[in-house]
């Protein structure tokens, strides 16, 4: 059992795309699972939008390090007011100790580049009790910030009355919470492999329709990873499962479909950090570009007036000033 249980770690290594794949599909449903009082404010006859390219940039201005997996959204309030709310699902095995400060540096700014409500939320899906972020302080002398930020512990639902809660929940979203807990709590492979037959015949219960069942089967297959032989076996029970209830949704070709789309999945995470790298590399390389011709032009007081604006400028802005020093007088001008 032992070395079944150490293949099975070897495969709890990728929480950030079920998670991102899920907050895309169900949104509203997570909101109103983890956060009702917030989804109770939004005004879902307008629709959401999701802004990835807008927190993507953010994400480099701010120099955080490892991103996770990050959702920025913009929403609207009964009033009319155009709100953004940003989820920050933490997903580490471990804490962090920089990460109420990240979601302060976060919030301030989107707050900064586009002056607009921000509604930070944190799903913490860590194992350590411990680990319980909700405020940022930093002050001297009298001056202070306080931020604070509503946070959900998924460990919390783990057992007891929360955990009941999710079984008997009518909202998608619960199973999504359910496996992502039990995908951090459970060590034994075969401990694992049955959760997972228990999700699945929760679906079934649920009077879940087809097209739901094979997105949450995908979420649920990316985030309770098991041993070839033992996913063999678990596919095996599915089939017996559905031949009971005579319901063959997931049929061998559904269930290539969804191997497909997993592991597709993990190529396209493997691109785009790919892709991230090359595009960090061209902006720093065009940073570095400017910086040398304001040297070379303008001395090197000019660079100590504007390294920080340059190296965190990203590859368009780059652009525009590097076509405006060719005319500029000043140092400023190149950066009107």
């Amino acid at each position: 059992m032992a070395a079944m249980v150490e293949d099975t770690d070897s495969l709890r290594d990728d929480h950030d795309s079920p998670w991102k794949e899920a907050l895309s599909h169900r949104f509203p449903e997570f909101l109103a699972l983890l956060f009702p009082e917030v989804h109770a404010g939004v005004d879902w006859r307008r629709g959401h939008e999701f802004l990835d390219k807008e927190l993507q940039q953010i994400a480099h201005d701010a120099e955080t390090g490892r991103r996770h997996a990050d959702k920025l959204v913009k929403v609207f309030a009964f009033d009319g007011v155009e709100t953004w709310v940003l989820i920050h699902v933490e997903v580490q095995g471990e804490p962090e100790a920089e990460f109420a400060e990240r979601m302060y540096i976060y919030h301030y700014r989107l707050f900064d580049r586009y002056r607009r409500d921000v509604i930070s939320l944190a799903v913490l899906a860590d194992d350590s009790p411990a680990f319980r972020p909700g405020a940022y302080r930093r002050g001297r002398w009298g001056c202070e910030v306080q931020f604070g930020f509503p946070a959900v512990k998924l460990l919390d639902w783990e057992s007891g009355e929360r955990w009941r809660a999710l079984e008997a929940s009518d909202n998608v979203f619960a199973l999504v919470v359910m496996a992502q807990i039990r995908a951090k709590a459970s060590r034994d492979a075969e401990d694992r492999k049955a959760w997972k037959f228990r999700l699945l015949r929760l679906m079934y219960d649920r009077g879940y329709g087809r097209d739901v069942i094979l997105e949450l089967l995908r979420v649920i297959d990316w985030m309770i990873r098991l041993p070839e032989g033992l996913e063999e076996v678990f596919w095996q029970e599915a089939y017996e499962l559905e031949e009971s209830i005579k319901m063959a949704y997931v049929t061998s070709i559904e269930r290539i479909g969804i191997r497909k789309g997993l592991e597709q999945g993990r190529e396209e995470g493997r691109q785009e950090g790919r892709q991230e790298g090359r595009q960090e590399g061209r902006r720093e390389g065009e940073a570095a570009i400017l910086l040398r011709q304001i040297e070379l032009k303008f001395g090197a007081e000019a660079i100590r007036l504007y390294r920080d604006r340059i190296e965190q400028a990203d590859t368009e802005i780059l652009l525009v000033w590097s076509e405006r020093i060719l005319a500029a007088v000043r140092a400023e001008d190149v950066f009107i």
